[in-house]
């Protein structure tokens, strides 16, 4: 199994009524990087970019409601609203009185964007690890998308569970053909627990249900103009989310709102790059930070970042 370069700490918080789980790298007095998983995947996802980063950062990763080893929240569907709400909490909490670095991967990636345009003053810069989006729905998809999560609540929502850890990472690896055996069962091991003689994903299945509300473009984008810390928008060449979000009308416009946007592609990978290549992406995060704490005029420098 894949052994860490270097260890994590867990740490419990009370966060707006759940109890969530964070993994600690690094040391305490280090610049703070909030590190935000995906869907369906947990904390447990930044441990190979962690151990390239922890030398000169704080990374701290919590596990979002409903994931990981966090609490779930106990009602029939998860809204965006409430991660938002919730990674305002994270950033009070660990960088009190100083502009906070954000990193997310797809979910995570997204959450990022619309807080640091919705919270500019508290966030120092962004990496977007192919938080790409959705496609825009139109008002007259409403209808049809109530009526699909009503039915999906009386239906009711299940996981698939597996034999062994063995097992769910033989189809973590189906998903991601670029993941490798060790980290696979590692991941396997981190994001899954027996239970009843079966291995289980540590995830509400409630998550399965749709979202009720529609994704609303230009209620994003709106948000994403008022972003005024430097982004890395991070995409993969491989990644049918990219392929599917190139292929939407306007997608170049989109980025278009961020008033500081640098992009960069990682060749030869798909969308969970920061587990396949997880030293390339650690060498793009860290050249950007050090970049963005240095611009004149800019956010302020790294030293102001640290939140001690």
């Amino acid at each position: 199994m894949y052994e860490p370069l270097v260890a994590h700490r867990s740490e419990y918080l009370e966060v707006r009524g759940l109890r969530h789980h964070f993994r600690h790298w690094g040391d305490n007095g280090a610049p703070v990087l909030l590190a935000l998983h995906g869907w369906m995947d947990s904390s447990a996802s930044f441990q190979f970019v962690a151990d390239r980063l922890a030398g000169d950062f704080h990374i701290v990763a919590p596990d979002w409601r409903g994931f990981g080893r966090t609490q779930w929240g106990g009602g029939d569907s998860y809204e965006v609203g409430e991660y938002l709400g919730d990674l305002d909490a994270f950033c009070r909490h660990f960088s009190p009185s100083a502009p906070i670095l954000l990193m997310g991967h797809s979910m995570g990636g997204n959450m990022a964007m619309l807080y640091a345009g919705v919270r500019s003053e508290r966030v120092g810069a962004v990496v977007n690890l192919e938080g790409l989006g959705l496609a825009a729905q139109p008002a007259d998809a409403a209808p049809g998308r109530l009526r699909q999560w009503m039915d999906q609540i009386v239906a009711g929502a299940r996981l698939g569970d597996y034999d062994s850890p063995e097992a769910y990472a033989q189809r973590l690896m189906r998903d991601n053909p670029r993941l490798d055996a060790a980290k696979a069962l590692f991941l396997a091991r981190e994001n899954g627990c027996p239970e009843g003689g079966r291995w289980r994903l540590r995830a509400d299945p409630v998550h399965k249900i749709v979202n009720r509300v529609l994704y609303r473009l230009e209620e994003v984008l709106a948000c994403w103009r008022g972003i005024v810390a430097p982004v890395l928008w991070v995409e993969a060449a491989d990644s049918a989310v990219l392929a599917k979000a190139v292929a939407e009308p306007g997608y170049e416009g989109r980025l278009a709102c961020v008033a500081s946007l640098q992009r960069a592609m990682v060749a030869d990978d798909g969308h969970m790059l920061h587990q396949d290549r997880p030293a390339e992406v650690a060498q793009l995060v860290a050249d950007f930070l050090a970049r963005a704490a240095t611009v004149p005029g800019g956010r302020p420098t790294m030293s102001a970042w640290n939140p001690s």
